[in-house]
């Protein structure tokens, strides 16, 4: 393929970014100029669209956050965001609602289509001649729990926001978040190569807006990369200390005050919560000695919330000029719920590793916290030699994105999150359910065969096999349905956490040979995909082997 240049997207739920680089010149350069902002590593994963949610009117930051002005006193309009979590395997009631005339797939590829035109503009700005859909490599960074169904909705999203010329694509690549984290860390190492020595490990803490991401990675030589432990997270990132301010206004001001003023005014809010973020979250240290009361002063911010508030909390409020005095405990009861997850999240890795942790990173937009530094180092610096936040940590999953599309061989093997088997037909045993008896055959059932373990370490490409025959002599066609689930033992394709994954269909054109037809079924763990085989034994003949994925 003709690669000239590598593209990293971090789609992310709250705020994306870019990367990219030339392979003749391989500099990575993170976008820093979006809609109305300049110097920012990201913009707000948001859309605003007109009436009939057909067209974007804005996106990014501008699509969020508005100051008060006399036009926009009574604005209303909602902007559409967090549709990424459409993407994600979490119940239906856990995903955002969106308008009516509004699916996820379109959001994605409406925001994809604006965020592609400006990534269009800057690589032919950046070099002449460039052929976008010819001399392009797209990377884009997904959580490690996505799956396979997820991945092809991304696909679809990609090719109907012209950023791929066709769904299948060649031109696309899909790394996670944690590895693409760490390979950013990794090529920091290489500045510090006395930090940690080869074969040993550290650990990427990815602390997000939303969520908090964490790995145990080894160093191997040539710069390669082996996972060593499951990846552990949770919902705790930087925006659940927004999320406190809220409560701590809730309280101040009353309930109805807020929901009123976030239902009719919710740019305004948003607006509210970056001046929040600016000039005080960002700020603080945990330290007493560096900080002063301040003044939050509505008046000035968001006038438009005077309006809400019931008259006995107006009449106090008044008293005090519209000024909430924010103080140095009020600001650490905010963070603090936050950091305690973070710190417990960390010494579970820890503790799962048993081995020597030789650095931690911490990336991700929330890591700047100078207050979450101190507390990790305060809680960690005796056990772990190197507590490390890299520059830019905020466009730490993009540039690692973008180096991993220079270098595809960085990572070497990856720690599988489920086990994955093949459902059978056995003889019955007694004690097996009822409820997996085969209709129509006397004495057998369904069983789960286990091809490869949770937890297993597998090399990029790795096969598992295993060998079958075909149920009748005049059999044309087998058809195994492949499963996965969180357990180490499963028995059964109808056991809580047994998901089905896809069905394999594989050809039997030998009718001749009857029954002595020995099929190989492998899977194999690609880059980011799960591929399906067959092989015919007795012959050596390849067998088609079509890999549906449950798409409804």
């Amino acid at each position: 393929m003709d690669i000239r240049v590598v593209v990293a997207i971090d789609f992310g739920t709250t705020f994306s970014g870019f990367a990219y680089s030339n392979r003749a010149d391989p500099e990575i350069i993170t976008n820093d100029v979006w809609p109305q902002q300049i110097g920012s590593l990201k913009t707000n994963t948001v859309l605003q669209y007109d009436s009939k949610y057909k067209n974007v009117i804005k996106w990014g930051n501008p699509a969020l956050a508005q100051k008060q002005t006399r036009k926009n006193k009574n604005s209303s309009s909602k902007p559409v965001e967090l549709f990424k979590l459409h993407l994600g395997n979490i119940s239906q009631n856990e995903k955002p609602p969106l308008p009516h005339q509004l699916n996820y797939e379109k959001a994605i590829s409406d925001y994809l289509h604006e965020l592609g035109k400006l990534i269009k503009e800057t690589i032919s700005t950046r070099w002449h001649g460039i052929k976008f859909f010819e001399h392009v490599l797209l990377v884009i960074s997904i959580p490690a729990e996505f799956d396979d169904r997820a991945k092809d909705t991304m696909r679809k999203c990609l090719y109907n926001a012209e950023l791929i010329n066709s769904k299948e694509s060649t031109k696309v690549e899909f790394t996670t978040e944690p590895e693409a984290a760490a390979i950013y860390c990794m090529r920091n190492l290489k500045e510090q190569s006395e930090l940690i020595p080869i074969n040993a490990s550290f650990m990427v803490v990815d602390c997000g807006g939303g969520t908090v991401d964490l790995t145990m990675r080894k160093l191997l030589k040539d710069n390669k990369l082996s996972e060593i432990t499951e990846r552990s997270g949770d919902f705790c990132g930087g925006s659940y200390v927004d999320r406190k301010f809220l409560k701590f206004l809730n309280r101040k001001l009353g309930e109805s005050t807020m929901n009123s003023f976030r239902e009719n005014n919710y740019g305004q809010m948003q607006y509210m919560i970056q001046q929040f973020c600016q000039k005080l979250k960002f700020h603080f240290t945990g330290n007493q000695s560096d900080f002063d009361p301040f003044e939050f002063d509505i008046e000035e911010i968001c006038p438009v919330l005077k309006q809400y508030c019931e008259d006995d909390i107006k009449e106090t409020m008044e008293d005090d000029d519209w000024i909430i005095d924010i103080y140095f405990e009020d600001l650490k009861s905010m963070f603090d719920p936050v950091i305690g997850k973070i710190i417990r999240l960390i010494r579970g890795q820890l503790n799962s590793c048993k081995g020597k942790c030789s650095a931690i990173f911490l990336v991700g937009g929330f890591s700047e916290s100078k207050y979450l530094q101190m507390r990790v180092k305060e809680e960690f610096g005796k056990l772990v030699p190197a507590i490390i936040v890299p520059k830019q940590p905020i466009a730490a999953i993009v540039r690692g994105a973008c180096a991993y599309g220079l270098k595809m061989s960085t990572i070497v093997d990856r720690t599988l999150k489920y086990t994955y088997g093949i459902r059978i037909i056995r003889d019955w045993k007694v004690g097996d359910p009822p409820s997996q008896k085969v209709p129509n055959l006397q004495n057998k059932t369904y069983a789960f065969v286990r091809l490869v373990t949770r937890g297993s370490k597998v090399d990029v490409n790795q096969e598992f096999s295993n060998t079958y025959k075909p149920p009748k002599p005049d059999t044309t066609r087998i058809w195994f349905t492949i499963y996965k689930t969180t357990e180490l033992n499963a028995e059964f394709c109808n056991e809580p956490g047994m998901k089905f994954h896809g069905e394999l269909a594989i050809d039997l054109p030998d009718t001749h040979l009857g029954l002595n037809r020995k099929v190989e079924v492998s899977l194999i763990f690609g880059k980011m995909e799960l591929v399906a085989k067959a092989k015919n034994l007795q012959n050596g003949r390849m067998y088609n082997a079509s890999f549906d994925l449950d798409l409804h």
